[in-house]
């Protein structure tokens, strides 16, 4: 009895010990923050100095660095951008630095799957390469930070600053071509896809076939797919306009068969004749 009672005791503090819950010593963040028109997005860990001397002694100068603790710093873009003036893609990247007195190289790095920067670089996974001038602070930054500042509708600072060392860089965000593009498609008018989906919609829900024939038919007088000629066809065919839907259903199985879409080409031959009786 008194060894089961050790062993309730052992036991119950194993659980108790086990439910206590301690601060991370580099806890994570997350930031974004819309530039323009496009979101940017930094995930990373935020380190502490305690009392230790950072660049050239806790990260060595001239070494590749995971910039931040724990996993690598996951930088996204929304949108093609371009770094200090270098183009990037859409994405989301782990983002590498080797630092030195006089100047950063940054990496943006397409595996981000790693929490170090590799012993080399595999040169497919590199996506950009830039250069980043660091800057001495006044005052010690005790907790690794990321900020994203000097926000216009063009562009952004990101900036990482730890001990007394801040290193920015540039974002360039295509605001002007998106809102221009924007602008244009306001200006022409609905597409053919947007009249498409709202005739489908219609044909769907059962709504009003005569609106949704309507719809479809100026969809496929902008841009005819096979796909589209189809939606006709069976709305004309539903609406009793057999020979119609004949001749429309012939454009869309030409137009199919054209693509090589097998499951369209039967559908509209069974279609043909079934509504040829």
């Amino acid at each position: 009895m008194k060894n089961f009672f050790l062993f309730f005791l052992l036991l119950a503090s194993t659980i108790s010990w086990s439910q206590i819950k301690t601060p991370a010593p580099s806890p994570a963040a997350k930031i974004t923050q819309t530039v323009g028109l496009t979101e940017v997005t930094i995930e990373y860990s935020r380190p502490g100095m305690k009392g230790r001397t950072i660049f050239g002694d806790l990260v060595p100068y001239n070494t590749n660095w995971r910039t931040g603790a724990n996993a690598s710093t996951k930088i996204t873009f929304s949108d093609d951008v371009e770094i200090n003036g270098k183009p990037l893609k859409a994405g989301t990247y782990a983002l590498f630095s080797t630092p030195s007195q006089q100047d950063w190289q940054l990496v943006f790095y397409k595996n981000t799957g790693i929490s170090s920067p590799p012993k080399e670089w595999v040169e497919s996974d590199v996506a950009l390469s830039v250069s980043a001038t660091p800057t001495k602070l006044s005052q010690n930054v005790e907790t690794f930070t990321f900020d994203i500042n000097d926000i216009t509708n063009d562009q952004a600072v990101i900036a990482l600053s730890w001990e007394k060392t801040r290193v920015p860089f540039t974002v360039k965000v295509p605001t002007e071509a998106k809102v221009m593009k924007n602008i244009e498609a306001v200006m022409n008018g609905p597409s053919a896809s947007d009249y498409y989906a709202t005739g489908r919609y219609y044909y769907d829900s059962g709504k009003d076939k005569v609106m949704a024939l309507e719809y479809i038919q100026v969809a496929n007088q902008k841009d005819p797919k096979f796909w589209t000629l189809r939606l006709e066809s069976l709305v004309l065919a539903d609406l009793g306009r057999k020979q119609d839907a004949i001749n429309t259903a012939k454009r869309s199985l030409e137009m199919a068969r054209t693509a090589g879409n097998d499951d369209y080409v039967r559908m509209n031959e069974s279609s043909i004749a079934e509504w040829s009786k």
